[in-house]
């Protein structure tokens, strides 16, 4: 930008004083500040609607890049879950490949079911001496039962 030193600025407001007057000179200078704040608001607006427009470009450019590598990844790995698959279904239809099938037995026939785990085997197997003393409650009772049951007896007079 245009470099102004003091010496030069003296030399235009001694012309500017001349030329236009004392009288209106504050006037002028006034409206010259305003219109100068104007136009670097102006410039710092241009300034950064361009550096946003810059990262907006940059940010369609790796979301460009993003989505060619998804899309190149998911198509590596459907590659592979079709060869995978077709492997397993030649090899799940050829019985003679592995000997599987003797004796009638057939691999796909038979299913096996894991078995469910049973909570209260585990926690009735915990020994009643180590229940009482850890506080484990083996019956249950209502709030009201509880109170009555810690309630000190009445005594009649």
């Amino acid at each position: 930008m245009i470099d102004f030193g003091f010496d030069k600025l003296a030399l235009i407001g001694a012309v500017a004083l001349i030329v236009i007057g004392p009288e209106r000179l504050p006037r002028v200078a006034r409206t010259v500040g305003h219109l100068l704040g104007k136009a670097q608001r102006y410039v710092s607006d241009v300034k950064a609607e361009v550096s946003r427009s810059i990262e907006l470009e940059e940010l369609k450019k790796a979301k460009s890049q993003f989505e060619d590598a998804a899309r190149g990844m998911q198509e590596s790995v459907s590659n592979e879950i079709h060869q995978v698959s077709q492997s397993l279904s030649t090899a799940w239809n050829d019985p003679s490949s592995d000997g599987a099938e003797m004796n009638g037995f057939r691999p796909n026939s038979y299913y096996h079911k894991p078995k469910k785990k049973n909570w209260r085997l585990k926690r009735s197997a915990m020994p009643q001496w180590y229940k009482q003393r850890h506080g484990v409650r083996s019956k249950a009772q209502s709030g009201a039962a509880r109170v009555a049951r810690f309630r000190p007896p009445r005594t009649s007079a």
